[in-house]
């Protein structure tokens, strides 16, 4: 069974090929150097490049897997929540694609894709999921498939939106976590940061406080390199002691780690020491992608779920647990 899965939910467009759920093929055409001039994404500049990546990265997919789009069995893509204009071309592709194939359609949540990318094959729920990325910071209890209880979200900034934000202060590139990740590597030590929220009894994040004691210790003209290690380990602590306090309370023992801030080498570090069973995405599925949702859809195939209308409209809120 080959699935083809389009993710258009933010700045990158990511076009998967799953067969019989195995990643075959996986492409995304970054926009980075496009929105690095900016520090962040311009939603307007995004929309555009969707629409000039879109077909012929699809074209290119099908051709790398040695097939055509009639050997097509399913077709997805991601119908939210993300920057809506970016949405609606992936998400309008995908669904005419469908319809002229005659194909069934799976609309898929963004962060189920993510989940996916983690979710091995024979690990049953229920049992924890992070997703951490530029645009989203949750921890849910997974119950199965089409099953999220959400324990905790951030209050403010996400993980990967602050480390997107202390790298502009660093004077660093775009995306953030990558940069920080590197010059972290260069101190001997670290500069100390408070870690939020140590007194909450609940599963909250917070991370704008961080980035305001980066930009007053920027102001001091402390070494770089020690402001960035000091950040990211107060970061990456932060999450670790939510997640850990809500697998104590909840007494689950397997943990998905999911989005982009899970590729950070540290990060992983970190929960590998936590005493859980805990499971990354492989390598290229952190960030957003296509073969993630392709994977999700397959799942959901599998397990018998409906096939979506293509009457359904995307979506820039939508939580999961109504997905």
């Amino acid at each position: 069974m080959w699935v083809l899965g389009i993710d258009t939910s933010c700045d990158d467009t990511g076009v998967g090929l799953v067969r019989d759920g195995q990643v075959v093929v996986n492409l995304v055409a970054s926009q980075v150097r496009l929105h690095g001039a900016y520090g962040g994404v311009v939603p307007e500049l995004a929309s555009r490049e969707h629409l000039k990546a879109i077909r012929p990265l699809t074209e290119r997919a099908l051709a790398e897997a040695g097939i055509t789009a009639k050997d097509l069995d399913l077709v997805a893509a991601t119908r939210g929540p993300g920057l809506i204009g970016a949405l609606l071309v992936g998400y309008t592709f995908a669904k005419g694609l469908a319809w002229a194939l005659g194909r069934p359609f799976y609309a898929i949540h963004h962060l189920e894709g993510h989940i996916a990318a983690a979710w091995p094959e024979g690990i049953a729920p229920p049992f924890l999921a992070l997703v951490a990325s530029g645009g989203h910071t949750h921890l849910y209890e997974v119950l199965g498939l089409g099953r999220y209880r959400l324990l905790g979200a951030t209050r403010d900034d996400a993980a990967g939106e602050a480390f997107d934000k202390v790298a502009r202060l660093l004077g660093l590139g775009f995306p953030g976590g990558p940069e920080i990740e590197r010059l972290a590597q260069e101190a001997e030590e670290a500069v100390p940061f408070p870690v939020p929220l140590r007194e909450q009894e609940g599963y909250d994040f917070s991370f704008s406080g961080l980035k305001t004691k980066a930009l007053q210790l920027v102001e001091k003209g402390l070494p770089k390199p020690a402001l960035a290690k000091g950040f990211q380990e107060a970061a990456i602590l932060h999450l670790a002691e939510v997640v850990l306090r809500a697998a104590r309370d909840t007494g689950h023992k397997v943990l998905l780690v999911a989005g982009g801030v899970a590729a950070n080498q540290a990060l992983q570090a970190r929960f590998r020491e936590a005493g859980l069973q805990v499971y990354f995405p492989p390598k290229g599925l952190s960030q957003d992608n296509g073969a993630m949702i392709a994977l999700a859809a397959y799942r959901r195939f599998r397990q018998g779920f409906p096939p979506s209308s293509l009457s359904l409209g995307a979506t820039a809120y939508w939580p999961l647990e109504e997905a």
